[in-house]
């Protein structure tokens, strides 16, 4: 895979599919192997893995276990670059990113993140970061895709 599009910044939904059995997240796992590998530039904000928790024991049916493992696993991953910063300023920017483009407050924060990092793509399963000019979102998932995984959610 190219870099052209990176850094690449990874939204929840993205490391929560790559982690599944979905029919549909070969897209996601395959960013998360090039992030892994270093073949791409990926910025992952560390708070973004308990949404990936809490996305995978709620809507995928893993174990609290298992996800945790899944989670601790990938987090071993050195040529990823892991953002813990979650300064007073990014937390209030975020909100502002929030306010101004009617998101929610995690999506504004993920934008903040992206702004602050030099992320010139973000990488998500839904089009809310559309919303925002200072990066590119790459939506991995076409509209069949996001129906096949719905349904698979559903059952």
């Amino acid at each position: 895979m190219s870099d052209a599009g990176g850094p690449y910044l990874f939204d929840v939904g993205v490391i929560a599919l790559a982690h599944t059995e979905a029919p549909v997240r070969e897209a996601a796992l395959t960013y998360v192997r090039d992030a892994i590998a270093g073949d791409i530039d990926a910025v992952v904000p560390y708070p973004a893995l308990f949404g990936a928790h809490t996305v995978l024991t709620t809507y995928y049916g893993r174990s609290n276990a298992e996800a945790s493992r899944l989670l601790q696993n990938f987090m071993d991953a050195k040529r990823i670059h892991w953002n813990g910063e979650l300064s007073e300023s990014t937390v209030h920017d975020g909100f502002s990113q929030a306010s101004e483009t009617n998101v929610g407050g995690w999506d504004g924060y993920y934008a903040q993140v992206a702004i602050d990092e030099g992320v010139n793509t973000v990488l998500t399963i839904d089009d809310d970061f559309e919303r925002f000019d200072a990066f590119d979102t790459e939506v991995i998932l076409s509209p069949a895709e996001f129906s096949e995984l719905n349904r698979f959610l559903e059952n």
